[in-house]
């Protein structure tokens, strides 16, 4: 038999490591409302966001798709849908395209209401009775094969790619060797590597959706790059990446490829979307670590690995996002943020072996309930859905 966690089995055979009430505007005018109602009941989370209006095509496409996936995420047992009543991205059709899950579900809508206090009086005694409901609910044993963790970094140093990258690879590694799925994203920083990992694709489709999606990113930054009136911000790494010695983004990539291990990459899904396969997947996605833990989350992955050698705070609402460094210096300045010491193996200490089972066992830790440390501290700054130019 192989490895199990303690999960909560939804009514859609879908599963979660987490059993809140999500409350989830569908635009940004409702946003303080939402935050009202999640301040009022234990146990939820909110989501606020500035689009969900205005917004035309794909750009109001992705933000639509990106918000219905966040309510279709696992974790969440219920959802609360926050509208104003005048959006372009409607109220109902949030609602609408969570309904399918089964999940506890309800609307308010601010106009119809009458104003805010009423509106938040209202999601307030929706949000409870889920809650309510929801706390009867108990983990069950689940298999690993039910488990999607994504993959991002931020803040990276050399020991990222040398230490902390690759033991998170075997971790990952291990997880889809038992039927599981691991999701890398950051396309931004796998320019230069697209040549590698297409020698990981299962099929032909898979190795020209790499070699499409990282072109069309780069071709996109070659844009950007070439209408910035600022030398200093044509770099495609920061400067804390410089100080913590990367010295181009190719080598950036070269370290940030190896958080998926050594597994065949089996489809590449759109931001927004869902994969419709298990194993190692690749989303079309950018490097900003808000934007990509928001589509690693609508997509459904219920844990997020995030190796970080500078260090850095930051967590998901209702998605637990586990923080692995390879700088022992790092770890012992963030004791308080950092959830796995990868540094011992610079230290000589562990081989990369025993640090990749070490994570590996904190998933399964997580997944089961243990709170990560940004979770513990309220980090939950990385919902941000991507824009598309």
């Amino acid at each position: 038999m192989g490895d199990t966690f303690l999960g909560y089995r939804r009514e859609n055979g879908a599963v979660g490591v987490r059993n809140l009430i999500a409350i989830i505007p569908s635009v940004f005018c409702a946003a303080k409302v939402a935050q009202r109602i999640s301040q009022n009941v234990p146990g939820t989370v909110h989501f606020s966001h500035p689009v969900g209006c205005s917004q035309v095509g794909d750009d109001l496409d992705v933000t639509a798709r990106t918000l219905i996936g966040i309510g279709r995420n696992p974790n969440f047992a219920g959802v609360v849908v926050v509208g104003l009543g005048c959006e372009r991205f409607t109220p109902k059709e949030l609602f609408d395209g969570i309904a399918p899950t089964g999940k506890m579900l309800d609307m308010v809508v601010i106009q119809e209401a009458g104003d805010s206090i009423k509106a938040i009086d209202i999601g307030t005694r929706m949000a409870r009775k889920m809650q309510q409901a929801a706390s009867l609910e108990r983990r069950q044993e689940i298999p690993v094969s039910e488990l999607m963790i994504g993959l991002n970094c931020g803040g990276s140093d050399t020991t990222s790619g040398l230490v902390a990258n690759p033991a998170l690879g075997l971790a990952s590694d291990k997880l889809v060797g038992q039927g599981g799925s691991s999701v890398l994203s950051e396309l931004t920083e796998l320019l230069g590597t697209e040549h590698i990992l297409v020698r990981r694709a299962a099929d032909e489709k898979v190795a020209a959706d790499i070699l499409r999606v990282i072109g069309a990113m780069e071709e996109r930054l070659k844009r950007q790059i070439q209408t910035s009136h600022n030398s200093r911000w044509k770099n495609l790494i920061s400067t804390g990446n410089y100080d913590g010695g990367l010295s181009s983004v190719v080598e950036k990539s070269l370290g940030s490829m190896k958080k998926s291990g050594n597994a065949q990459f089996v489809e590449v899904f759109a931001y927004g979307d869902a994969p419709t396969k298990k194993g190692l997947l690749l989303l079309d996605g950018p490097g900003h670590d808000g934007e990509v833990t928001t589509g690693l989350a609508a997509g459904g992955a219920q844990i997020v690995c995030f190796p970080t050698g500078r260090g850095t705070p930051s967590g998901f609402p209702g998605v637990p996002v586990i923080k692995i460094t390879g700088n022992p210096r790092t770890f012992e300045r963030m004791k308080e943020n950092i959830d796995i010491n990868a540094g011992t193996v610079i230290l000589g200490e562990k081989t990369l072996q025993e640090v990749g089972e070490e994570i590996y066992r904190e998933i399964l830790a997580v997944a089961s309930g243990k709170m990560s440390k940004a979770e513990v501290l309220g980090h939950d700054e990385q919902f941000c859905i991507t824009r598309m130019p």
